[in-house]
């Protein structure tokens, strides 16, 4: 019995002996796989449940109490230089949008009004609630293709839904073949491609050659219920720039598909918030059996399209009801009639199922009504360029005194528009001098920034990018040549510049990076952020959370650049390993510094979880 106990105990000690040898193989093994510069990384530490994920970690958030925001997540040490490791958030969460995550509104019981569209509009979480850990791209996921290509066709495994396919098959909106989904060019209201459907639209208006820009007077497109943005994709080609909306509904993919196809697009929806755009931004906007229920409210939907159009702006509606067939298009469309004739609006051309109406250059019709007469005038002091949080009013905006003399918006056609000075420049009490220095100053920066790029990219390399702080919009108007969009952010606590940005023939939102951006993952090729964290660190928000932010919404092999103080650099720069960011260089050198200000400019790697590694060698 006692050999016996020997021979066991000796067996036992092996077999641990064994396990630990493995174990500590796999360590280094993998440990230092992680650690080098390769172009994938294996982020295999998915986490398993939702809650360890949405409501944080303790360990990593209780220094945000003394609210140093630059200091976080830094392990100490003697140079202060380790930074904490980001946790890779479960791959069901491969599309989170954080302000526009059912999970929270289900999750928190908010009281939501769903015949007005609140459940779409934007509740972001509380910081207790965040999610402070990387998303992770799905399983399979590829570098996108190149702009042009990918107006026409994405990989199926960067979007994997192929719903829309099947439910609009007979729309020609989408059709997936073997790896690839493609876009025909269709909509539900032209199956036979979008390009004919906007030569008919300039056509009916009887635009020069048909074309829809109208030798340039026209830049600046709305479309509302886009679908997936083919109509806006094909107006890119008449130098028109679109900004396409559409909420995360029952269709929740379709603004996903539109920016993984290079397309502008924006998560958003006319619920009871003004959108996110200044007054007087489109020369069109567009709606094409979009479903909206124009005449809610007393019309406030048509009232809010009304203040986002310029002096002779159009609205084309595309819709059954425009030709009125039955009882019930009938009435909906005499209802519609005359609250467009109350509010000034002058039908320009009516066809088949399209009628186009065009607003008013100036405030005579507004005068003319009959007293009472709704919907009435908006109050006088009443902003029409406020749009954070504003709830949306059933009042017409008129025109201030100065643009009821001068009657239309004054812009020169695009694109002149670009580099002119704008008409409300003067609403800032800038200078056309200043305007031109700015656009002179950026100019030499984007040369700079696209000399220091230039070992990493080509010329498809870039489609989507976003200026995280757009000021007056000349970094977006230097990169006119460049075959990009720009989404132009402006923060929400102003100066509200937006305008001066649209009237440029730009776009752009407005918005508060202390929270996250309405996009989806993976949407954004480059970010332009310039003195952005040092803004929010005034307003006591996380420049972590910032930089988490930040890796969600840019694509894997996509770059950012950061100008800022060196401070803020050498924070950054803390985080690098921890993201999966790779430092391209960093520049303190140019003549046009302002202060302190730093360059740096990074790579994200593109990394996979364990999971998409699984399907890839499968």
């Amino acid at each position: 019995m006692k050999g016996k106990s020997d021979g066991f105990q000796k067996r036992r000690l092996l077999t641990s002996v064994a396990v630990v040898t493995i174990f500590l193989f796999l360590y280094f093994y993998f440990g230092s796989r992680s650690s080098a510069e390769s172009a994938l990384e294996y982020g295999s530490r998915s986490l398993k449940k939702l809650g360890s994920s949405y409501l944080g970690n303790d360990e990593n958030t209780d220094s945000r109490q003394d609210g140093t925001s630059f200091k976080l997540g830094l392990d100490d040490s003697e140079d202060g230089m380790v930074s904490k490791s980001f946790p890779v958030c479960d791959d069901r969460h491969s599309e989170l949008i954080p302000c526009l995550d059912r999970n929270l509104i289900y999750q928190t019981r908010l009281k939501l009004d769903l015949s007005l569209m609140e459940h779409y509009e934007r509740h972001c979480p509380m910081p207790e609630r965040r999610f402070n850990c990387l998303i992770p791209p799905p399983p399979g996921y590829k570098i996108p293709i190149k702009w042009p290509k990918s107006r026409d066709e994405v990989w199926k495994a960067n979007i994997p839904h192929t719903h829309l396919a099947s439910e609009k098959s007979d729309q020609n909106w989408m059709v997936v073949k073997g790896q690839k989904i493609n876009f025909p060019g269709g909509g539900t209201h032209f199956h036979y491609g979008a390009d004919k459907y906007i030569k008919s639209l300039a056509n009916m208006l009887n635009f020069s050659d048909d074309n829809i820009n109208n030798e340039g007077r026209l830049r600046t497109v709305l479309d509302i219920g886009c679908g997936v943005a083919s109509f806006g994709a094909y107006l890119l080609s008449n130098d028109i720039l679109t900004m396409s909306v559409a909420p995360n509904d029952v269709h929740q993919n379709q603004i996903q598909f539109a920016l993984e196809r290079g397309i502008p697009a924006y998560l958003g929806v006319l619920g009871t918030q003004r959108l996110p755009y200044p007054s007087r931004s489109f020369e069109l906007a567009h709606c094409s059996r979009c479903r909206i229920d124009w005449l809610q409210r007393d019309g406030i939907l048509l009232l809010e399209l009304d203040r986002l159009l310029r002096p002779g702006g159009y609205f084309a509606y595309s819709s059954p009801e425009a030709y009125a067939q039955d009882e019930e298009d009938l009435r909906i469309w005499k209802e519609m009639s005359a609250l467009v004739e109350r509010m000034c609006w002058k039908i320009a051309v009516k066809r088949n199922q399209t009628v186009i109406w065009v607003k008013p250059l100036n405030n005579d019709c507004y005068m003319e009504r009959e007293p009472g007469t709704k919907p009435p005038l908006c109050k006088s002091d009443d902003d029409p360029d406020a749009v954070s949080g504003v709830p949306m009013e059933a009042c017409i905006t008129s025109y201030s005194d100065r643009d009821h003399r001068t009657g239309g918006s004054g812009l020169a056609p695009w694109p002149a528009r670009l580099t002119a000075p704008p008409p409300r420049l003067a609403d800032f009490g800038y200078s056309s001098e200043t305007f031109q220095k700015d656009t002179k100053l950026w100019q030499k920066r984007v040369e700079k920034y696209w000399e220091l790029l230039s070992p990493k990219i080509s010329s498809d390399t870039l489609r989507n990018i976003m200026d995280m702080k757009a000021n007056l919009g000349s970094f977006g108007a230097s990169l006119k040549n460049k075959d990009v969009w720009v989404m132009n952010i402006v923060s929400e606590e102003g100066p509200n510049t937006l305008k001066l940005i649209y009237d440029r023939g730009l776009i752009g939102s407005v918005h508060n990076w202390c929270e996250a951006f309405s996009t989806y993952p993976r949407t954004y090729d480059l970010l332009h952020a310039w003195t952005v964290f040092s803004d929010i660190e005034k307003k006591g928000c996380s420049g972590e959370d910032l930089l988490i932010e930040m890796d969600r919404i840019l694509r894997p092999t996509g770059f950012v650049i950061i100008r800022d103080k060196k401070r803020v650099i050498d924070f950054v720069k803390k985080y690098l390993t921890a993201l999966h960011w790779e430092e391209v260089t960093t520049d303190s050198s140019s003549e046009d510094q302002d202060g302190d200000e730093t360059v740096l400019i990074i790579q994200k790697k593109l990394w996979l979880t364990s999971e998409s590694l699984k399907n890839i060698e499968q």
